[in-house]
């Protein structure tokens, strides 16, 4: 540790160089981690939410939410049998509040359950989002596709589908303004394997997120590049420890010569690596955790201590790999070969 030490104080521009890079590297990995969970929640708070399930869907609608219809009987004959069982809609639509002015919604309706609102006919309960907008409880909010107008109840926290607010509505209504009586889906609460229903399709609730176009594009984009990023995180660990090792060639070989162990000199490189890392990683961890205080208002980042912690592990990993990987020329190293070619 002394010698490693006292390396990185004799380069210090070196290592600081490095320390630079792998700290915007990960910075920029939180960053994007973030945004990724923060769009995560925006795009299907609503399904999110809900606990550990199975959904099911018509097997015919092509695993397409709004190509689905739960025949009736089906629907009932789940609900009874099933505790805590719901069936449910969704659907994208407008509102108009007071001033006439337009929002997009996404309409939800479902049987009677704890896990979703429900409310009376000629009411709606909004996200919590549409209180910036200007609406109020009390207020009422009209749409093109219903002969009346609904009653703002309340308004609930965080409840978002394809990045529009929730807006709670009687089934009545929902029938009416869409010109359907089946529900889109079931949902049952609980179960974690699926059972075999005849002409139903059933969801884990992760392969029922998946199912929803935006939401698998968007997570799939964000996430590829968050792993290309460590990748290259790596990489510059390779590259650059590879370069020093070639420099100290001859170093390594008197260090050999006078007894060294080559374990010694690879945990020499390790510790500069660990503490290289951890300082970059400690800065920019504590950034991206305060981001939240400067980002754009109604910016979705959402950075969770525990997928913070499963980078910073993931990092260290890398560039563990990455160092070792380029190391492996140490242990080839011969101490009179070395010695001769007059590098120290």
């Amino acid at each position: 540790m002394k010698l490693a030490w006292k390396e990185m104080k004799k380069n210090k521009a070196r290592f600081m160089i490095l320390g630079s890079i792998v700290f915007l590297v990960s910075l920029l990995t939180f960053i994007i981690s973030g945004l990724a969970n923060g769009l995560s929640h925006d795009n299907a708070a609503l399904i999110k939410d809900l606990p550990d399930g199975q959904f099911y869907m018509n097997e015919d609608a092509d695993e397409t939410y709004n190509l689905s219809k739960i025949d009736e009987s089906t629907q009932n004959r789940i609900i009874d049998e099933e505790n805590d069982a719901v069936a449910f809609s969704i659907q994208m639509g407008f509102v108009n509040d007071a001033d006439d002015k337009q929002h997009s919604v996404a309409f939800a309706t479902s049987t009677d359950s704890k896990l979703f609102e429900n409310v009376e006919e000629g009411e709606i309960v909004l996200d919590g989002s549409l209180k910036d907008k200007g609406i109020k409880v009390g207020d009422t909010v009209t749409s093109k596709q219903l002969n009346g107008d609904f009653k703002v109840q309340g308004f609930v926290d965080q409840k978002k589908f394809g990045h529009a607010p929730v807006a709670y509505i009687n089934m009545k209504n929902y029938q009416e303004m869409f010109h359907v009586h089946e529900m889109q889906m079931v949902f049952i609460p609980g179960m974690e394997k699926a059972q075999d229903i005849s002409g139903l399709q059933s969801f884990s609730n992760k392969d029922f997120l998946n199912t929803i176009p935006s939401y698998s594009a968007e997570q799939m984009s964000l996430n590829m590049i968050v792993w290309f990023l460590v990748v290259i995180s790596g990489m510059l660990f390779a590259v650059f420890f590879y370069m020093m090792n070639v420099q100290k060639i001859g170093l390594y070989g008197i260090l050999k010569a006078i007894g060294v162990k080559t374990g010694s000199l690879f945990r020499m490189m390790w510790s500069q690596m660990l503490f290289i890392t951890a300082m970059a990683l400690a800065l920019s961890v504590a950034l991206s955790q305060g981001f939240t205080m400067f980002a754009p208002d109604g910016m979705p980042f959402n950075l969770t201590i525990e997928t913070t912690t499963q980078l910073a592990i993931i990092f260290v990993i890398i560039g563990f790999i990455g160092a070792t990987l380029s190391g492996i020329q140490i242990k080839k190293v011969e101490p009179l070969q070395a010695i001769q070619q007059g590098e120290v």
